[in-house]
């Protein structure tokens, strides 16, 4: 069995890579070891620039009033009751219930003639004089160009030598969805000593709520209920909010990676490396890395998976991840040292559209 791209996950960065890849022209087969469309641990929002490549995948007309809800800002809440907010550029970012957004783009997937594999690993791959051999739980296949889109800790990425170890305390997540209307269009920030809560509208009726924390600063067997109450101006919040999701974790979430790009075989999504969910651009990094290496895939294929045909690619991901890692690694930092994090939100408090100006040049 032959294509021209084979994508090993099906999570939003590997649906939107196949979309683009087989609007190009190309065939893809597409396979993800669990069902689709696929839940994870994510915070669910997307903000401007991620908002706008799904724009011109023509995939948000498609999804549901229900599943999503605008976001207009970015607030943080520190223990003492201060808060920083600001807003974000031109028409904002949106909330989105991620098995809504991954069922939206499978959709395109399949309208475009993606073959689609669900509960279908790829279980080893290897080069052959020409192409890519893929073996999976639906045969063998044999491709010009692989994508491993397959999640933090991707085993295609471990397999090509590809992961770096990673410093630094190890950093967990959690995340669980309320049934209720939420009371901001703001994502909300919630920062304390060792814990941070994560907060975003994600429907009409739909808040999503996500806990990060390094490895030690809370017991190993803490649940989320217990995670709420030690938020109190969040818990007060969720008093009498039913569950509308079962809790999903994640992590450590700190990924570092040798390179992204090898003969015949490209890292997208969080299989390219990640820093931290604190910033909330996992998704919004996702597609427009999705959307750099689609325009490519047909000039890979064409060179039979020459690693220069990758370098409009690699020149995306490292602009992005540039930019993700200084934001991400400097609200981290502010976040293990509370007095300094005291500080610089106060003075940045003065000047709300300070603030509002950095987010455009930041996360937005």
């Amino acid at each position: 069995m032959k294509v021209d791209v084979a994508i090993a996950g099906g999570g939003p960065a590997g649906l939107a890579a196949a979309i683009h890849a087989a609007r190009a022209g190309l065939s893809v087969a597409l396979f993800e070891r669990e069902e689709l469309p696929r839940d994870k641990a994510c915070g669910e929002g997307i903000m401007p620039p991620g908002l706008q490549a799904l724009e011109r995948l023509g995939a948000r007309r498609h999804l549901e009033a229900s599943d999503w809800a605008p976001i207009l800002g970015i607030r943080y809440l520190q223990e003492d009751g201060s808060a920083l907010e600001g807003r974000l550029p031109g028409a904002g970012g949106i909330g989105v219930r991620r098995t809504a957004l991954a069922r939206v783009l499978l959709d395109q997937a399949k309208e475009a003639g993606v073959s689609v594999h669900a509960r279908t690993a790829v279980r080893a791959h290897g080069r052959s004089k020409t192409g890519m051999r893929v073996e999976t739980d639906a045969g063998t296949w044999e491709a010009a160009v692989l994508v491993a889109a397959d999640g933090l800790a991707s085993p295609l990425r471990a397999a090509e030598g590809l992961d770096l170890p990673a410093s630094g305390p190890r950093r967990y997540g959690l995340r669980q969805h309320v049934r209720m209307t939420p009371w901001t269009d703001c994502v909300e920030v919630y920062l304390s000593d060792g814990l941070e809560a994560y907060v975003t509208p994600a429907g009409p009726e739909r808040v999503g709520v996500a806990f990060l924390w390094e490895d030690g600063r809370v017991p190993p067997q803490i649940s989320w209920p217990a995670l709420v109450q030690r938020v109190p101006a969040l818990a007060a919040r969720l008093r009498d909010a039913a569950a509308d999701s079962t809790p999903r974790g994640a992590g450590p979430l700190r990924r570092r990676v040798r390179e992204r790009i090898r003969p015949r075989f490209a890292l997208l999504g969080d299989a390219a490396g990640y820093v931290d969910a604190i910033t909330g651009e996992g998704l919004s990094l996702a597609l427009v890395c999705a959307e750099a290496l689609g325009a490519c895939l047909p000039d890979a294929v064409a060179r039979g998976g020459d690693p220069a045909a990758f370098r409009p690619y690699l020149a995306v991901c490292r602009r992005e991840y540039r930019r993700y890692a200084l934001v991400a690694g400097s609200v981290l930092s502010l976040a293990r040292h509370p007095r300094l994090r005291r500080a610089v939100l106060a003075t940045l408090a003065l000047s709300p559209e300070a603030f509002s100006w950095l987010l455009a040049h930041t996360i937005a």
